[in-house]
């Protein structure tokens, strides 16, 4: 952060050599800068260094308003905001302004009075560029009179004022945005008629109050932000409306499970203590990624409300917690995060997919197993060889000596609580699995070699090699005969059945 400038009046300001810019000519400014000096004003912002912020980049240059589209939770109000990053750090203003006149170009009745009156004597202060930023949600209930301004009747009470002297005026968001970044998130929420009230800011760049002769010509950066899909759900954006906002740029979701993992690792809140404390396997965060994934292909999921990047979030912060939970209950000092702790994050998944009609008869926690169940099936291919095109194949099955364990009437319980010990035992106990392992990552430590074993077993059980019912706080796996004969028994996972 530089210094705070400490020119306080308009004669030193004039002697400074000062020269105005529009707000949208100094973020192209310092634009040109950034891309020059190859800086990035978008930190944080992954995935989108090829398609978004390079379209981005074209409007600042081509000083347009924009607007963003895109699903939930795709990131649109943090690019808004790191906008920011390109205005100057401090500008001068007239000292007093309700709507941060520039000395050197006032428009409001007030700065105007206030320059006639003191001259180059007239004070000015700094604003700094945090407070350059108005962000406003889009509600049914926002009016003309919040957004552009109305009489105060109070004012003009206290001021002994006639209704008809403009400093009576009460201004509303956008005329106190002048020279700043003006955000509507959620633009189709936006009334009608409320939405006809910004035309001639967008398109001549000034605007008029009740009825007031004055025209403030405002200098305002407008971004919007909207779900495309709103305009048939909730509302609309007006036509001329849509035709004044000059660049209209399209967000994604993450392309590839290596950026999904990038964001979540970024904004996920993992705690210190978490970190030391509980180790977490590679595969983990890559099933929570394809769960996403998954739910973005789902014809249970509502794929017009997207998949928010919220969600892996949430269940990646879950995973570490369910693992925390059973390392606090065993009194451990360490733990290695399971496979069998996504279903620990069913919570996170259920408040974060909309679902169809048919989502609804299933239920959301069930939508939610069968989501986690099919990221296991496609990470599990991913490794290990197709078990149905294993038990075609004229080769040897490699997964005979682990079904031919439980074809025997053994069984394998997992439970969520259990200990590391009771847990390595359980894994080690079944026939062939360590070996499979070894032979496909040979060099594992043992505590790799657990999780992929614990893989193969659900992926069998994915796949309807093996039968997978839920016993308390736990998994129990056998072979297909007498799981069909145990499940009128099998109370199953209850989570989403009204």
């Amino acid at each position: 952060m530089t210094t705070k400038p400490t020119l306080s009046t308009l004669g030193q300001l004039k002697k400074s050599g000062y020269k105005p810019l529009s707000v949208k000519e100094e973020m192209r400014k310092n634009l040109i800068d950034s891309i020059r000096n190859k800086q990035n004003p978008f930190q944080g912002i992954e995935g989108y260094e090829s398609t978004v912020i390079p379209q981005l980049q074209t409007a600042v240059l081509s000083r347009h308003n924009i607007i963003l589209l895109g699903l939930r939770g795709q990131a649109k109000t943090r690019l808004a905001r790191l906008m920011l990053n390109l205005l100057d750090e401090w500008i001068p203003v007239v000292q007093g302004s309700e709507i941060n006149d520039d000395p050197l170009q006032p428009i409001s009745r007030y700065a105007l009075d206030l320059i006639e009156e003191k001259g180059d004597k007239t004070p000015i202060e700094w604003l700094h560029r945090n407070d350059r930023y108005t962000e406003k949600l889009a509600t049914p209930d926002v009016s003309i009179s919040d957004l552009v301004g109305d009489v105060d009747p109070i004012k003009a009470a206290s001021l002994k004022l006639h209704y008809n002297d403009e400093r009576v005026i009460h201004f509303g968001l956008i005329p106190r945005s002048h020279r700043c970044i003006f955000v509507i998130n959620e633009l189709p929420d936006l009334q009608a008629r409320i939405q006809v009230s910004l035309f001639n800011i967008l398109q001549e760049g000034d605007m008029q109050i009740r009825g007031f002769k004055l025209r403030l010509p405002l200098d305002v950066q407008f971004i919007f932000t909207a779900n495309p899909e709103d305009y048939t759900n909730r509302g609309s954006i007006v036509t001329p409306l849509k035709d004044r906002i000059d660049s209209q740029i399209i967000t994604h979701y993450p392309k590839t499970i290596e950026i999904a993992q990038k964001i979540t690792s970024q904004e996920a809140k993992i705690t210190d203590e978490q970190k030391l404390s509980i180790e977490m396997p590679e595969i983990l965060p890559v099933l929570i990624e394809q769960i996403a994934m998954e739910a973005r292909q789902s014809e249970l999921v509502d794929q017009k409300s997207g998949v928010s990047a919220r969600l892996t979030i949430s269940a990646y912060e879950n995973l570490y917690s369910f693992a925390e939970r059973r390392l606090l209950l065993n009194e451990e000092s360490k733990t290695r995060a399971r496979l069998t702790d996504l279903f620990g994050a069913i919570p996170s998944i259920t408040g974060k997919v909309e679902l169809v009609y048919e989502g609804e008869l299933e239920g959301a926690g069930n939508v939610a197993l069968s989501l986690i169940g099919k990221a296991i099936r496609t990470v599990f291919t991913a490794y290990f060889p197709d078990p149905e095109k294993a038990k075609k194949s004229k080769k040897a099955n490699p997964y005979a000596a682990i079904l031919n364990w439980f074809n025997d009437g053994m069984d394998l319980k997992l439970g969520f609580e259990s200990k590391l010990q009771d847990y390595e035992e359980a894994l080690f106990k079944v026939e062939g699995l360590k070996e499979l392992v070894a032979e496909r990552f040979p060099g594992l430590g043992k505590e790799e070699q657990l999780v992929f074993m614990e893989l193969v077993i659900y992926g069998l059980s994915e796949f309807s090699q093996l039968s997978r019912h839920s016993i308390a706080a736990g998994m129990e796996f056998k072979d297909l005969m007498s799981g069909m004969f145990s499940m009128n028994n099998d109370e199953g996972f209850k989570l989403g059945e009204e």
